[in-house]
């Protein structure tokens, strides 16, 4: 019997029983939508805390352009704002009070609903629009950095989202992709993919009630490309000098590229 021809992977992000692009945006929309209440709690508690050490070296790694002012930066799903607040404080140290304000943007309402209101409470030059990572409502060449934390897995159709982000970035403008990676051999890789496909959907679905959402994060990073993979993505988007660093034992990775 002939083995069936193997399936070329799928663009983007797909929720169990999804298919088309259009659909599976709809889908991350909705289900991150119901889990905002508890979703920072959570971060911080599967994390570890270690989220805010990611964030916090992400933002360093870019010190350099975000104290050019007047640098235009663009935090691309923008989740609740950490990644945001973190590229501000760096800002702040750089350049003090003559920095401009960065822009947070998501497609999930409520997410930045909540990220507004911290951003009040913590008197951060932050500001949030709501905008579709594949659809971007800017113009060409027009931000100086734009960053991802945790979002990026989640686009329906990778490519497409980032020949936007190389589209609304100036020439020379950097790209900054902070993502959770499967290791993929040793007694780390184990322990990963044990805590991920285990014990988090656990936690997360009794904590936030909601099973899908919790569930689907070890599936998402389980298709995410390895590093390799994604340099060669950018450099076929329209960026150079694509490259990554990982931490964590492998399991976190931050990717950065220059706009050609």
């Amino acid at each position: 019997m002939t083995a069936p021809p193997k399936q070329p992977p799928l663009p983007g992000s797909r929720p169990q029983g999804v298919h088309e692009e259009s659909e599976a945006a709809a889908h991350v929309r909705d289900m991150f939508g119901r889990i905002v209440p508890r979703y920072d709690f959570l971060n911080h508690l599967l994390s570890f805390s270690f989220d805010h050490v990611w964030r916090r070296r992400t933002a360093r790694a870019f010190r350099h352009a975000l104290g050019q002012p007047p640098a235009r930066v663009l935090d691309l799903c923008c989740g609740t704002g950490d990644l945001a607040f973190a590229l501000d404080r760096v800002r702040a140290a750089s350049l003090g009070d003559t920095r401009g304000p960065i822009l947070g943007s998501d497609f999930v309402e409520p997410m930045l609903t909540r990220a507004q209101k911290k951003a009040q409470a913590a008197h951060r030059s932050v500001l949030f629009a709501a905008a579709d990572a594949m659809h971007l409502p800017f113009p060409d060449a027009h931000f100086d950095l734009v960053t991802m934390a945790f979002g990026f897995r989640n686009l329906a159709n990778y490519e497409a989202g980032l020949r936007e982000c190389a589209r609304v970035l100036k020439p020379g403008g950097e790209v900054g992709i902070l993502e959770f990676t499967e290791p993929s051999s040793g007694l780390m890789a184990g322990l990963f993919r044990f805590y991920f496909k285990s014990v988090l959907p656990l936690i997360g679905a009794a904590i936030s009630g909601n099973r899908e959402a919790y569930a689907y994060l070890p599936r998402s990073v389980s298709r995410f490309p390895p590093p390799p993979d994604l340099s060669l993505l950018l450099e076929k988007c329209g960026f150079s000098d694509a490259r990554f660093t990982s931490w964590n034992f492998g399991s976190v990775t931050l990717h950065s590229a220059k706009r050609a």
